[in-house]
């Protein structure tokens, strides 16, 4: 875990209003945020932003132009905050991303060889977006994978289900939050 860092991605406010489901999400979340920094594991926030008005998203990118009508991501705006449940501590990085996967539009590469991490460990909002994303855009760059299941959220729990069970595990280790406490613990 040494060369490892926690991704805690897109849990802004307004996202965290659509998709929470009462499970307990932001709890789960936090206590893995806070297992990371006990094991002295980097916490990086990504967060989608973007300019205020529609200049920067191409119609042709049906989700990022939805996301602008209904008034995500706008930079300065209170639902683009990461949510405070879960927010960022001092010493912990914020990144910035300007579409889906964490990597596009940000400097994620660079604060991770920076820091010669190349293991991640993937939570965030949705699984089937930011999640999905990330993990191919890391796949591809070769990093090392672990996905926390259950720090994962979806609007839709059955997409969840299948990429958690069926598609991430090809790529990558799918595991609880509680079971990977437990591997990072001191002994």
């Amino acid at each position: 875990m040494v060369h490892s860092a926690l991704l805690v991605m897109d849990v802004q406010r307004d996202v965290v209003a659509i998709a929470d489901d009462g499970s307990g999400y932001l709890p789960r979340l936090r206590r893995a945020i806070d297992g990371a920094r006990g094991a002295g594991i980097p916490v990086i926030y990504v967060m989608m932003v973007l300019r205020p008005g529609d200049r920067e998203v191409s119609a042709r990118n049906k989700v990022v132009t939805e996301a602008v009508r209904a008034g995500l991501f706008t930079e300065g705006a209170p639902g683009t905050e990461i949510h405070d449940d879960v927010a960022p501590q001092q010493g912990d990085v914020v990144v910035t991303k300007r579409r889906g996967s964490a990597f596009s539009g940000s400097d994620l590469d660079l604060v991770l060889r920076a820091r010669d991490i190349d293991s991640l460990v993937l939570t965030g909002i949705a699984t089937s977006a930011v999640v999905l994303s990330t993990l191919w855009h890391a796949i591809d760059l070769d990093f090392g994978l672990t996905v926390l299941a259950d720090a994962c959220l979806d609007t839709d729990p059955e997409v969840h289900t299948m990429l958690t069970e069926k598609l991430f595990p090809q790529w990558a280790d799918v595991v609880t939050v509680e079971d990977w406490l437990d591997a990072i613990a001191p002994y």
